[in-house]
């Protein structure tokens, strides 16, 4: 596992422990609903030929909170013994014990990193959850990486529970920041110790997060973009600020397609996984099935990237 450090404001550095893209990879499942672990370990070792350096399963992407314990451990054990994925293993639930139980079962099953997503529907106070993400952290020996979204769970990680938490607790060692605030992540990325991670978590903020701090991107888009989100990464980090914003523009459109509110995440991708004829079935209820014409979607945006797609 690599230990470099995040880059501090003003500086560009090198990739994190989870590279440059690491893909929030949807869950596989056949045409009755049920985990799909062959076609889970397919679509992993066809992200990993495609751009992608770590894959994200069980979070938001994956249906995290639609899988049962049971089937959470099969896939974090499945892709991990029979692929050559890194595997992060989202095991953050609203309940603190059953956190701490996941993230126990995922370093088990082989995970090299856990994502906890903030505890969602309860708003716990601050004090709370920097409990809640202390007790995780104290229960397994892997590195950690909580995983900011208030959109999805109500509640923000405030600045100085971060910061607090990045230097005190020694595996705490990153963030997936999905809060759409440069700003914020600036101000973080000044004040976190040296080798914290921010990742970003939404791709349509990549590059801004880039220029204040980042180290790479934990991706929707990668599952079809996989090697151009990572060129616009290297690009941005080596100073080629240009050819960033260039490579970012392209991906535009796929910023758009990802999620929106008649199709939300991770329909779309499902819908472009299927396209491409990877086997991962739809979304379960209450996600449920993709509308009318968003398959059109997807050709149109496949056509549009061309030689940057994943065809080309």
């Amino acid at each position: 596992m690599s230990s470099v450090a995040a880059p501090g404001p003003g500086r560009q550095g090198p990739p994190g422990r989870l590279g440059r893209v690491a893909t929030a990879m949807v869950t596989p499942f056949d045409d009755a609903g049920a985990l799909d672990t062959k076609a889970a370990i397919e679509l992993a070792d066809w992200l990993m030929a495609h751009g992608t350096d770590t894959l994200v399963l069980a979070g938001s992407t994956g249906e995290g909170t639609s899988l049962d314990d049971a089937e959470k451990v099969e896939l974090w054990r499945t892709v991990a013994s029979e692929t050559s994925a890194p595997v992060m293993a989202g095991v953050g639930t609203a309940d603190t014990r059953h956190s701490v139980r996941l993230a126990e079962a995922a370093e088990a099953a082989g995970a090299s990193s856990l994502l906890v997503v903030t505890p969602y529907y309860s708003r716990p106070p601050q004090s709370g959850l920097a409990l809640h993400f202390r007790a995780i952290a104290g229960a397994t020996s892997l590195p950690v990486y909580l995983y900011d979204i208030p959109i999805r769970s109500g509640r923000k990680i405030a600045h100085e529970t971060m910061v607090e938490l990045a230097h005190e607790v020694d595996n705490i060692v990153g963030v997936k920041d999905a809060c759409s605030d440069p700003y914020a992540t600036a101000r973080l990325a000044r004040d976190v110790p040296e080798g914290f991670e921010i990742y970003s978590g939404e791709d349509r903020v990549t590059l801004p997060l880039l220029s204040v701090g980042a180290v790479g991107a934990i991706s929707v888009e990668s599952h079809w973009a996989g090697r151009l989100v990572g060129r616009m990464i290297t690009a941005q980090q080596e100073g080629r600020v240009d050819e960033a914003r260039r490579l970012d523009a392209l991906l535009i459109d796929s910023h758009h397609f990802q999620t929106g509110d008649d199709a939300p995440n991770p329909i779309p991708a499902k819908v472009m996984m299927n396209l491409l004829g990877l086997r991962v079935g739809q979304c379960r209820l209450p996600i449920g099935p993709p509308p009318a014409g968003l398959e059109d979607r997807a050709q149109r945006l496949l056509a549009d990237l061309g030689s940057d797609g994943p065809l080309g």
